[in-house]
């Protein structure tokens, strides 16, 4: 396992619906106490802690009374009452050791624009500062539907981006990512640990949790964001005794740990790679591949050997080699129609005044996990 700093950490750890939620449906004070009590004990050890939750929309149905709607809509509506009460019951709780607990509602936008990023960042530095733990979630009660984080694992890793943390916790039901689903194989054993997520892996990893938006594919999505951030990720079981120590050690067992790459992305990289849903594919040649992964190179019409999809300037899409191997994603500066009519041009060739790069190297993010 590799060594971890000899030095007061700086964790980001979230926890789920599913981990603070009850039989009946209802917010479990008593998950939210112990995961508290962990984090005030943390800060008894001199780490930081910031921390990411959901349950807004469960704790709103618990407070309004009414079934889980299924509109979004009425979804966000029940949210923003739900997470009054959230926060009342980890104010209530952090204030029993004297802790004061201070809430952000972050949105995409404050990470894709450098000032707003900047300013999320300091914000978040200045109440760690203060003592205070800050308790993030997304807007969800004015999010756009279009343009959201779309579950609050990839919101912790993006955070964990933002504050350049050391550790990003990921708090499920279950003990971290297992060999296969214990539900159908009693034979299933945990992943201790994890140098490179592939293919294989994410399959493991299967499909979303049935109370939250998440589960454990967007865990190990989270996990990878982290590890393409070079921050190390725990993948455990809230329910375990301990488990914020025993992340924070490096405990043997803990969970799932998803080392870190040494190389980090960039925040605005992250986030395209990530974040924001593929609209497209562009395929290009051998010589396009090398160029693009050979160095911050942007990806030119003379490369490109097909286009799949329908999409428009500024959209995401994949890129992919001529053997279907996805290798980057960025934003595309021209429509699919438009890139269709000019693929294969040299520049010199290209008509007056189209943009000469199809995507310019600045969002362009090269995913060869080496």
């Amino acid at each position: 396992m590799t060594s971890l700093p000899n030095r007061p950490l700086k964790v980001v750890v979230k926890i789920g619906t599913s981990s603070i939620t009850g039989t009946d449906g209802e917010v479990d004070t008593l998950a939210i106490d112990k995961l508290c009590t962990e984090v005030v004990n943390a800060r008894r050890g001199g780490h930081q802690v910031v921390i990411v939750t959901s349950g807004a929309v469960t704790a709103g149905v618990q407070v309004l009374g009414i079934p889980r709607p299924a509109d979004v809509r009425t979804l966000q509506a029940v949210s923003a009452v739900g997470q009054v009460e959230l926060m009342r019951v980890f104010r209530e709780l952090l204030d029993r050791y004297g802790v004061v607990m201070g809430q952000a509602l972050l949105a995409p936008l404050d990470f894709m624009v450098r000032q707003q990023y900047l300013h999320a960042r300091s914000t978040i530095e200045r109440l760690l500062e203060m003592g205070v733990v800050p308790i993030i979630n997304e807007n969800d009660a004015i999010a756009d539907d279009e343009f959201r984080f779309g579950d609050n694992d990839r919101l912790a890793a993006l955070v964990a981006n933002l504050i350049d943390a050391d550790l990003l916790l990921l708090l499920t039901d279950a003990p971290g990512l297992l060999t296969a689903d214990p539900r159908r194989n009693p034979d299933a054993s945990l992943i201790e640990e994890v140098f490179e997520i592939d293919r294989e892996l994410e399959e493991v990893a299967g499909g979303a949790s049935e109370k939250g938006s998440g589960g454990m594919s967007s865990k190990l999505a989270a996990a990878k964001m982290a590890r393409w951030s070079g921050v190390r990720a725990v993948i455990a079981g809230a329910s375990r005794p301990g488990v914020v120590a025993d992340a924070i050690e490096g405990r043997p067992g803990v969970g799932t740990v998803v080392q870190p790459r040494d190389r980090k992305l960039q925040a605005r990289k992250l986030w395209i790679a990530f974040a924001v849903h593929s609209e497209g594919r562009i395929v290009v040649d051998a010589g396009a591949r090398l160029a693009l992964t050979g160095g911050a190179r942007s990806l030119l019409p003379a490369g490109v050997k097909d286009v799949i999809g329908e999409f428009a300037s500024d959209a995401a899409v994949e890129i992919a080699d001529e053997a279907g191997d996805v290798f980057g994603k960025g934003i595309v500066r021209a429509s699919a129609v438009l890139l269709r009519s000019v693929m294969g041009l040299r520049t010199d060739a290209l008509p007056d005044g189209l943009v000469h790069e199809t995507v310019h190297r600045d969002d362009l993010v090269v995913l060869v996990d080496h």
